[in-house]
């Protein structure tokens, strides 16, 4: 990485005692002058808007619906550093994504009320850099280092609203009057400029309708999501074809190939990939990534790539490295397997949030009871929840722009709702015996096993957006066979 030129080098150690020029310390008339002029006109006026934007201009009707006479102030967020003076890369907040459609750090979208009802959005961005005070080269993050932004003009056709000087916006908070929303925890600036017009219940009244707004997807966004999936799907087949290379190296082998394809089709991974092999498949979690990958042993792999509009896939198989099950592991798997195909059935409209968890602990249960590992029977088991010692989680989650979605939906709208047409959720049951559990004979310890697919609901039940990715043990076997050669 290049290192940025500092505009304060001391004069005696200047090339050719370059004359300092109060506009630009340590720089010379002639290179400032240099560096003003010259550039061609690249800006675009033929632009066309985003594909969501007829998607995200419903989404603002809505919410200025919801909250009328209020100002109501949605920010991006800002490039986070990673260590020193390099950063992460930057994400959008997921509401500031939903609402726009824009990426671009420091972005707000500001909805202004109007007197007679309604409001105006205004998307509040950087503009682009200034080639006459010298922010285009001297500054970090000016275009010359970064690359080039889109100008406000630009901005406006691609996003269908008026835009303006992220830079005047903090003034304009601040001389505000009226009631006032933000959306914490991205924009610490945006947050001190309201510091004494807002509230946290109220503010959280905004992330909340913005959560639950996210909860029935639109056809854009369905089609984000089988496109993620879509990707997610190459990327298993890309790590089933190198598992021969991951066995001399690692789980980092896997990670890697998987996250090419992420990177190479997408805009990332949408969650740390877990890439677990052998006993590290029943730590639920497992992210580091950095241990052996054996013939014998199962390979949990969960990982979802990221779409350019940030819908992530999150998509799980549990596959034999050796491409073949052993009959414990098939036991085990057909029994995942088994509780999962409950659980899809159980998805759709009019269907309890719930009743595909349960559905898929009920086979769980009767099959720890059936091998001897709980004492029935299944109702009580069930009724003590017992059989979350191996099972462990949740059956699934809402699934959009994050891979846990709708998060801060109330718990009325969400766990205890009711499914619809439009909602894409997980169905993820497994079985997990730990290496050290003492309760399961020794053959099952360090066996863990999960099975994931993404399921929208739709009018007359669900469709499996992943069902390109075999699922029955023998399925995976002959898929595993196919792609091995």
């Amino acid at each position: 990485m290049a290192e940025q030129q500092s505009p304060e080098t001391p004069e005696d150690e200047q090339p050719n005692k370059q004359r300092k020029n109060g506009l630009y310390p340590g720089v010379s008339d002639e290179l400032a002058e240099s560096m003003r002029t010259g550039w061609a006109d690249t800006e675009r006026r033929d632009l066309e808007p985003i594909a969501q934007a007829e998607h995200t201009a419903r989404r603002r009707a809505a919410l200025s619906e919801r909250f009328p006479g209020e100002r109501l102030v949605i920010p991006a967020g800002n490039l986070k550093t990673r260590s020193n003076d390099t950063e992460y890369p930057f994400r959008a907040s997921v509401e500031y994504a939903y609402l726009t459609g824009n990426q671009t750090e420091d972005g707000v979208l500001v909805l202004e009320p109007r007197e007679n009802g309604g409001h105006d959005a205004t998307l509040y961005l950087l503009p682009r850099s200034d080639r006459e005070n010298g922010e285009f080269w001297l500054d970090g993050q000016g275009e010359l280092w970064v690359g080039r932004r889109t100008s406000l003009s630009e901005s406006e056709q691609l996003y269908g609203m008026p835009c303006a000087d992220v830079r005047t916006l903090a003034e304009s908070l601040k001389e505000a009057t009226g009631p006032v929303r933000v959306v914490r925890g991205h924009d610490a600036g945006v947050e001190a400029a309201l510091t004494d017009k807002v509230t946290a219940e109220r503010d959280q009244e905004l992330r909340v309708f913005l959560s639950e707004a996210r909860l029935v997807k639109d056809d854009f966004e369905i089609g984000e999501l089988q496109q993620a999936v879509d990707s997610t799907v190459r990327g298993f087949e890309d790590v089933v074809r190198v598992l021969e290379r991951a066995e001399a190296t690692s789980e980092r082998y896997i990670e890697g190939t998987f996250f090419l394809r992420a990177r190479v089709e997408g805009n990332d991974i949408g969650y740390g990939s877990i890439c677990a092999a052998g006993p590290h498949a029943t730590t639920l979690h497992w992210v580091r990534n950095d241990g052996p990958v054996r013939s014998g042993d199962l390979l949990l792999l969960d990982a979802g790539v990221e779409t350019h509009t940030l819908y992530t896939a999150d998509v799980t198989r549990t596959m034999p490295v050796s491409g073949t099950f052993s009959e414990l592991q098939r036991t085990i798997y057909d029994a995942v397997y088994d509780a999962q195909e409950a659980g899809i059935a159980a998805v759709k409209p009019g269907a309890k949030y719930l009743d595909f968890h349960h559905a898929a602990q009920r086979v769980l249960a009767e099959r720890l009871v059936e091998w001897g590992l709980l004492e029935g029977p299944v109702e009580k088991v069930l009724e003590l929840g017992l059989q979350r010692r191996w099972t462990l989680h949740g059956t699934g989650h809402m699934l959009g722009l994050d891979v846990h979605d709708c998060a801060s939906a109330r718990r009325e709208a969400y766990a205890e709702g009711t499914l619809e047409p439009g909602m894409c959720l997980t169905v993820e049951p497994g079985l997990y015996f730990q290496p050290d559990d003492l309760t399961v004979p020794e053959e099952y310890r360090g066996i863990g096993v999960r099975i994931e697919d993404d399921i929208v609901v739709t009018e007359d039940g669900n469709r499996n957006l992943s069902a390109a990715l075999p699922r029955t043990s023998a399925d995976v076997e002959a898929w595993m066979a196919s792609l091995r050669g």
